[in-house]
């Protein structure tokens, strides 16, 4: 039997078919997994403050230092935020912006505060069965992306220490499209939001961080700057 004739680049410049194998790099991942953790010297913030916190505004002046210590020591923007068991008012994590720290820019004060609650009580779900209700307390309205997140985490109340144009006017940074109608989303899902929390501690941190952005002394990290 004859063997076949092997294909030249006369027969393919010619109508016919051969089939060329290239050898393609494989690929590779330059990274597949990413974390958030919590700067150390939260500890030490913490080292006197007491497990459980009765009131609302006592959490939020807590919140109020964690965010203002935050943008000091450079780990991202000033906020800052905590869960906490509704009832009793024991605090189950705490939260702060990482962005700058992380390289991660959905790195927000919510997202670290809701995640390491969830990993604190083994469950994605912070209203699951089986589990006390749950608060976040935070020093603004989220952002656009912390919306999201905080609705799917299962906390049934949200306590806030303002929502208005202020934080954006006197900070400088974006937070996105939040609908006007953003509490009532909330409590259409079961989410009681609390309103106006320890306000002027929030602004107060605001507008120290301000004054480090006008001297040149932080980075205002909004997106879209190249």
């Amino acid at each position: 039997m004859a063997r076949p004739r092997t294909r030249t680049r006369h027969d393919v410049a010619h109508g016919e078919v051969a089939v060329i194998s290239h050898r393609r790099k494989s690929m590779r991942l330059a990274a597949n997994q990413f974390t958030f953790t919590l700067p150390a010297w939260i500890d030490d913030l913490l080292a006197d403050v007491p497990e459980v916190i009765p009131t609302r505004e006592e959490r939020m002046q807590l919140v109020h230092r964690l965010a203002d210590r935050n943008w000091r020591e450079g780990n991202g923007g000033p906020f800052a935020a905590l869960v906490a068991e509704s009832a009793t008012g024991r605090i189950v994590s705490v939260g702060v912006n990482v962005v700058l720290t992380s390289g991660v820019s959905s790195g927000h004060a919510e997202v670290t505060a809701l995640g390491t609650a969830q990993k604190a009580v083994g469950s994605w779900d912070l209203g699951g069965a089986g589990l006390p209700e749950h608060e976040l307390v935070v020093n603004w309205r989220p952002c656009a992306q912390c919306y999201g997140a905080t609705m799917w985490s299962g906390v049934r109340t949200m306590v806030v220490a303002g929502s208005g144009p202020e934080l954006e006017e006197i900070t400088t940074f974006d937070e996105g499209p939040v609908r006007d109608d953003w509490a009532e989303q909330f409590e259409s899902r079961g989410i009681h939001v609390i309103h106006d929390v320890e306000k002027e501690g929030a602004l107060e941190v605001f507008r120290a961080y301000r004054e480090a952005v006008d001297a040149g002394g932080v980075n205002v990290y909004n997106a879209r700057q190249g």
